[in-house]
């Protein structure tokens, strides 16, 4: 497990899933602003369920569960995707669980996330895409350095329209500079 001072990420468990699938994924209108991809029904216990962690196999994606170091109890998910290793950069995604939202764990979260990709794997550069208006996401990203680099105007299909999306960007020297002890 990779702790913070909040929450700890580790590899996703078969009972993670059937958790993850109701709270994040069945909730359609919030996965339809979290994931760039259309939502579609899925069964429960279904081996299309975007939480089913393949063995690893590339390099291109890691996926962690997001547990509360406190009750152990599972918060979330948490993930590096589309890690390129030429560039030697990642995107960041997160979603935690509704009960888990406001107390600090997001940022926790994104911190260790961080200290994976530049300490552990030593990517150069990690990158958040969100909503415009994901007030939430956008400042645990500025707490923990990210800088707003850019709006791409209309860029995501959400709920029946378009909508801006946002990038910011860390790269490993900024975190370094801030962030430079293991994330406990």
């Amino acid at each position: 497990m990779l702790p913070g001072s909040k929450v700890g990420l580790r590899a996703r468990h078969d009972v993670d899933i059937p958790i993850l699938q109701a709270e994040l994924y069945d909730d359609v209108a919030t996965r339809s602003r979290a994931d760039s991809r259309p939502w579609r029904p899925i069964p429960p216990g279904s081996a299309a369920s975007p939480y089913v962690v393949a063995d690893p196999t590339d390099d291109a994606v890691a996926c962690f569960s997001v547990v509360e170091l406190s009750s152990n109890e599972l918060a979330g998910e948490a993930l590096l995707w589309r890690i390129d290793l030429h560039n030697r950069m990642a995107h960041i995604g997160i979603s935690l669980r509704p009960v888990f939202h406001g107390k600090g764990f997001g940022t926790d979260a994104i911190r260790v996330l961080c200290h994976y990709g530049f300490a552990l794997r030593g990517l150069h550069r990690l990158q958040i895409e969100t909503l415009a208006d994901n007030a939430a996401m956008i400042r645990v990203a500025a707490k923990t350095g990210f800088t707003r680099e850019g709006t791409l105007r209309n860029s995501a299909w959400v709920n029946g329209g378009f909508a801006d999306e946002v990038i910011l960007g860390l790269l490993a020297t900024e975190w370094h500079k801030t962030w430079s002890s293991a994330p406990s």
